[in-house]
């Protein structure tokens, strides 16, 4: 009589039937887990609705009072700002001759970040120079559009309420929650 016995790794036969009885397990609880589903009533898809609108009010007002501590300091400094409908707030100065930055670009700029009370948290000085390519996300939203408004050798301060740099959380490091940011940048290059 002879036996039979295994060892070591199972065969990728058993492995693909233990991939299709996982899937099979899981398949089966979403299908049981929507067949479970309470229908919507009137009443939860107003609860709903109204948790919306309570939200949105705050953030309402949350901006109106970043837009008043942005607008009370910039009159503070004299300083001549334009804004975008994002509500970046930035002025450009230097005459850069170069070509604009767009998507897909690649950037390269000298850069300091600090906060309204003229703490700097990051600069080109600290890490070194900032490259990203446009529109890819890899840096804050605010800061990939005011570069967008810029040339190869300008300059530009931008102000940044939190829905456009870090956030209600901040970056955990030297930004806190909540925090309006200052970036002045010098657009040095752009490359494809």
């Amino acid at each position: 009589m002879k036996f039979n016995v295994e060892v070591g790794f199972p065969t990728q036969k058993k492995i693909k039937f233990f991939q299709f009885f996982c899937f099979l397990v899981i398949l089966s609880l979403i299908i049981s887990c929507r067949r479970y589903n309470t229908p919507q009533t009137n009443e939860t898809v107003d609860i709903e609705r109204m948790k919306r609108e309570i939200l949105l009010q705050v953030n309402r007002e949350m901006i109106e009072e970043e837009i008043k501590i942005i607008t009370d300091f910039v009159e503070s400094k004299n300083w001549d700002m334009k804004t975008t409908g994002s509500g970046l707030w930035y002025m450009i100065y230097g005459n850069g001759k170069g070509e604009k930055a767009t998507t897909g670009k690649s950037v390269t700029l000298d850069y300091t970040l600090s906060l309204m009370d003229s703490t700097i948290c990051y600069s080109s000085a600290m890490y070194g120079q900032k490259t990203f390519i446009v529109g890819y996300g890899e840096v804050e939203s605010g800061l990939q559009e005011g570069v967008m408004l810029m040339r190869a050798g300008d300059k530009a301060r931008m102000i940044m309420p939190p829905h456009l740099a870090h956030g209600i959380l901040g970056d955990g490091d030297c930004i806190p929650r909540r925090t309006i940011i200052i970036y002045d940048v010098e657009l040095i290059a752009i490359s494809n």
